[in-house]
């Protein structure tokens, strides 16, 4: 399948990402099949005793790294377990720049074992310095009833950023993927605002993303509707090619997430502290239609 900016191949990631020259992909994102026997169209086998597994993600790991351009970044998303030899691994030839915790529960408690309730993704460039970084920032957490901040920023609210709080490596606001849209599919989806997330903080514009495990086809259409070129493969793509088919959900739903990114507060945040008679501090230096009077913060 092509789009405007776009190639996606029914193929074997390794095979495709081998007809690709080296050093031409500005990001990489790897969301694999994680080894717990689940069941996928294509039928692979994804139950394979440890050293296998861990070989062959090693071995469309290297064709990544071979692809990544310098200063490239490549993000790998999987379980901790999985992405502590897999980070080693990778630690040989680029440099490591941060492990982010993605808070998403997904699973059932595990008799014996902490309750598993986030995912590993791994941040790493080719060189010394990415050559693209410009993280979103987020909106103050606030009470989704009243509105309030949930933390008290005391005398320092008129020294915060208007355009929101700075990019942790904790991720908390991401949601699982529970649309009816969605379900019918059997490919893992990941979030539209995790995709635009990253490709935001390590791409641009016209910047070329690789993506060798196409599932659900997030990452691309974040691709397609941010003006990204991208190139993907999957074993199974009918679920990627009925969702390009219409891309009109995607789109409203992306043009909600960037409307609750880089402002301090999100305008419902807003709304509700009008309601609850509660209006935003004069001393954030937000726009006026925002703030209103407010008593002298502390010192």
């Amino acid at each position: 399948m092509t789009t405007p900016l776009g190639r996606l191949h029914q193929d074997d990631c390794i095979t495709t990402m081998r007809s690709l020259d080296a050093e031409t992909v500005d990001l990489a994102f790897a969301d694999p099949p994680f080894n717990l026997g689940k069941q996928y169209n294509s039928r692979i086998n994804d139950q394979r005793a440890e050293d296998e597994y861990l070989d062959w993600c090693r071995t469309w790991l290297d064709e990544m790294v071979r692809v990544l351009k310098p200063g490239g970044s490549l993000f790998l998303w999987n379980l901790p377990k999985w992405n502590l030899p897999l980070g080693a691994h990778l630690g040989r030839s680029l440099t490591f720049r941060h492990w982010i915790t993605v808070d998403i529960k997904y699973s059932l408690p595990i008799p014996k074992r902490l309750y598993p309730s986030h995912y590993s993704l791994l941040y790493f460039i080719k060189g010394d310095r990415p050559a693209i970084f410009h993280p979103d920032r987020l909106p103050v957490t606030c009470c989704r009833h009243c509105g309030g901040e949930l933390r008290d920023y005391g005398g320092y609210k008129d020294k915060m950023n208007p355009a929101g709080v700075s990019l942790t490596d904790v991720w908390t606001d991401i949601p699982p993927v529970r649309h009816s849209k969605y379900k019918k599919w059997e490919a893992n989806g990941l979030a539209l605002k995790l995709l635009d997330r990253v490709l935001t903080m390590a791409s641009d514009p016209g910047s070329l993303v690789l993506d060798p495990f196409g599932g659900s086809g997030t990452t691309y259409v974040a691709a397609e509707l941010t003006g990204r070129r991208w190139i993907g493969s999957d074993l199974h793509c009918g679920a990627i090619v009925e969702r390009f088919a219409n891309l009109d959900d995607d789109r409203r739903h992306l043009a909600e997430i960037h409307a609750n990114k880089n402002v301090l507060f999100t305008r419902a945040d807003v709304d509700r502290r009008r309601k609850s008679g509660k209006p935003l501090s004069k001393y954030y230096r937000i726009p006026d239609d925002d703030a209103e009077p407010d008593a002298a913060p502390a010192e």
